[in-house]
């Protein structure tokens, strides 16, 4: 089940339509060798006269980044070394919590997103769960990466270069067909898009396999279990329905909560609010404001 294309919603991020007056955001496809594996690559450059903070309620899957900063003042923002411009890469494991990101200066990121379970077939000596909500530096999960293929990544001018540069890093890596990631990825895709599988156990069923067979797939090739997946897609279409209604008047909480699975509506406002920050009637009125 490979995807004919990259999304061109703005699903997780957090008043999508704000972040996208700041900076250049972009999706791409990989090669076509890479896309049973990869969502998407996404690219994102700024220049900013003033900071902005952009918010994103993480996906169920890894990414590798790509970055580069320049500050105002001189100084490097996160891995400071003292230097004017600051250039890294890191595999970003799933987010538990919500991700908060400040934006300075000029900068630039070019990020792979992989498929819920995608990212085992390229480092599948340890379980995907040991690097959920960690970023770690690149050359400490693949040995080969080095400071030239940071480069030749953020270097390039033209979006074309960088995705044949971020195609050329990962075909290297030589991803192995997996079944079991196949497997891992298909489901994920099911509870994504099938919102009658409300429950571990019915995923389970639907998968063939005992709630503890499928808790174990998850934990190796997703790196989270079955009912966070679940949980987090709830979120993530609550969120996108608080945007597409938030300027037409207050959403039917009621009647989203029945429609994602809730019990009622309290628990949807529970999740929401505790993932997002502030309560979604809140948030609905918040995006709507000029």
């Amino acid at each position: 089940m490979t995807p004919s294309g990259p999304r061109r919603d703005t699903r997780g991020i957090v008043d999508g339509a704000e972040l996208l007056t700041r900076v250049r955001f972009r999706r791409h496809d990989p090669a076509p060798e890479l896309r049973p594996y990869l969502e998407h690559y996404w690219f994102i450059d700024w220049n900013l006269s003033e900071p902005y903070a952009s918010h994103v309620v993480p996906h169920p899957s890894v990414n590798i980044v790509f970055q580069r900063y320049r500050n105002p003042d001189g100084h490097s923002d996160g891995h400071s070394d003292g230097t004017e411009e600051t250039t890294f890469a890191e595999v970003s494991g799933i987010g538990l919590e919500l991700f908060t990101k400040k934006l300075t200066g000029v900068g630039r990121v070019c990020g792979v997103q992989f498929r819920p379970g995608g990212f085992r077939p390229f480092a599948p000596e340890r379980p995907v769960s040991d690097w959920t909500g960690r970023r770690v530096p690149l050359d400490e999960v693949f040995a080969d990466a080095d400071a030239a293929s940071v480069a030749a990544v953020l270097g390039p001018e033209t979006d074309h270069a960088r995705v044949a540069a971020l195609d050329a890093f990962l075909l290297a890596l030589g991803p192995a067909p997996d079944p079991q990631a196949t497997q891992a990825m298909d489901l994920v895709a099911v509870v994504r898009t099938d919102r009658s599988i409300r429950r571990v156990s019915e995923l389970a069923d639907a998968a063939g396999l005992s709630s503890r067979s499928l808790q174990r797939l998850f934990a190796t090739y997703v790196g989270v279990g079955p009912k966070w997946v679940i949980l987090r897609y709830r979120i993530h279409e609550a969120l996108e329905r608080a945007e597409a209604t938030g300027t037409e008047g207050s959403p039917d909480w009621a009647g989203l909560a029945a429609e994602l699975g809730y019990s009622d509506q309290a628990h949807l406002v529970r999740d929401f609010t505790a993932t997002v920050g502030v309560p979604p009637t809140a948030y609905a009125r918040q995006v709507s404001e000029p």
